[in-house]
């Protein structure tokens, strides 16, 4: 699974660990990316999506028929 959101757009961020003696070395910061199935009533069938935690909370609260829309509209595939 890729490490982005499908509502969101929420990508890895790059950055260094830095170890006790202040070495550093390259990491990247993943999102936190879920799998949820929501029911979608207006194609009377179910949607998989990869969601970020933010990207499910922003379902909660403007529905999952707006939160297609958005990702069709970002040229996403549902």
């Amino acid at each position: 699974m890729s490490a982005h959101c499908q509502l969101t757009g929420a990508q890895p961020g790059f950055g260094n660990k830095i170890s006790h003696s202040h070495r550093r070395t390259p990491r990247r910061f993943d999102p936190n990316i879920q799998r949820k199935r929501y029911w979608l009533p207006s194609e009377g069938r179910h949607v998989r999506l990869a969601l970020s935690a933010k990207g499910v909370k922003t379902i909660d609260t403007i529905g999952i028929e707006a939160a297609v829309a958005r990702i069709r509209a970002r040229g996403g595939k549902v």
